[in-house]
């Protein structure tokens, strides 16, 4: 007879720990305006770090790419330079060999 009662206890009791249940998260699944404000708020602020960090470094990135263009021209230019210089002392060497001859 116990068995009885206690079987018959059980059912009541799953069907109160469900209502207890739906009561505390059934209720959270409802979604108010200071939860709505909370989630903007943090993405706010996210935000804040986030894009200052993103910012600083694309900047560095293109500085650091106009850094790189400008040296490579530099080093293109003195190139040059020593080619020009070979060239205008190949020229002066000329002139005076020639002067000396004529």
């Amino acid at each position: 007879m116990s068995e009885v009662v206690k079987s018959s206890n059980v059912p009541s009791e799953k069907e109160e720990l469900l209502r207890e249940y739906d009561t505390v998260y059934i209720s959270k699944r409802n979604l108010d305006v200071n939860y709505f404000l909370y989630i903007i708020l943090t993405l706010i602020f996210i935000m804040m770090f986030a894009f200052p960090k993103i910012y600083i470094t694309q900047q560095i990135y293109y500085k650091s790419r106009d850094i790189s263009k400008l040296k490579r021209e530099y080093d293109t230019l003195k190139e040059e330079n020593k080619i020009i210089s070979a060239s205008v002392e190949e020229i002066k060497f000329k002139n005076q060999i020639l002067d000396t001859l004529f």
